[in-house]
């Protein structure tokens, strides 16, 4: 798809990838809803991008039903006459703790944020996306991999994987695609300091968010039904469907390392 002159919705706008998303898709000609939690941070997001006027705001917690229903009055709404072309679900949160540590509600909001609601986002968007329209849901290389420290997010992307696979095939013949990308490691501030620590002392791979946009930018304009961004961990997501057992022997070797920075992030706080 062509994304000039496209209107595109993005939720978590603000974020690393986010904002790196929003300004590649700006300089591409596209029009965006930008949505996020804070105002303030919308504002000074959009104010940075090329053609600033012709792009919105919307300060929601899509956790939030209310808020959820705001969404879908202004999509409905279609403002401007231009109904919304492509629904990029990028809004995410982990948090890197044993499953044992973590209180029950951060677990559930963890599940609500990157599956619950990108589920809801894509049901809603069924009644007001422009045809042919894209919903892009965004993943993670841990949707394939099951990692220690992050049970509850690999649950949570392994099922948008699933879901985005399934809506797909449902819509098939409608107009509405539904594609799935699947970033590795990402350089940016949801990650902590002893993520970092961790995956230099691993030697795991950190992308720039800005090379991340660009994928992006690719999947949408070829429209590729699934991208896993990085070598090897796409080599090991195949691998983990085929012989799971390799990638366990693999990831046993690292075990002691995780444990020592679950370890002392507890010491830290």
């Amino acid at each position: 798809m062509k994304l000039q002159d496209k209107r595109v919705l993005l939720t978590g706008a603000t974020g690393g990838i986010g904002k790196e998303v929003a300004k590649a898709l700006a300089e591409q000609g596209a029009s965006l809803v930008l949505v996020a939690r804070r105002l303030a941070q919308l504002e000074e997001l959009r104010a940075l991008l090329p053609n600033s006027e012709r792009h919105h705001v919307l300060a929601l917690d899509l956790t939030q039903s209310c808020d959820m229903e705001s969404l879908n009055e202004y999509a409905r709404g279609c403002i401007d006459g231009q109904r919304i072309d492509i629904v990029i679900n990028n809004a995410g949160h982990n948090q890197f703790d044993l499953l044992s540590r973590r209180s029950a509600q951060s677990v559930s909001q963890e599940i609500q944020l990157n599956l619950t609601v990108p589920i809801l986002v894509a049901q809603s968007a069924l009644q007001w996306i422009n045809r042919p329209g894209i919903i892009l849901n965004v993943g993670s290389t841990l949707g394939g991999i099951g990692y220690p420290g992050y049970s509850a997010y690999c649950a949570a992307k392994s099922g948008l994987y699933r879901f985005s696979e399934a809506l797909n095939r449902e819509l098939d013949g409608t107009g509405i695609q539904v594609l799935y990308l699947a970033p590795r490691t990402t350089d940016t501030s949801l990650n902590t300091e002893s993520v970092r620590r961790m995956n230099q002392a691993l030697g795991n791979h950190c992308d720039d968010a800005k090379c991340v946009a660009q994928h992006f930018i690719q999947v949408l304009e070829k429209e590729v039904s699934v991208l896993w961004i990085g070598w090897p961990e796409k080599l090991f997501v195949r691998i983990n469907q085929l012989l799971p057992a390799v990638v366990s022997n693999a990831i046993r070797k690292q075990q002691e390392t995780i444990h020592h920075f679950i370890r002392q992030m507890h010491k830290n706080v």
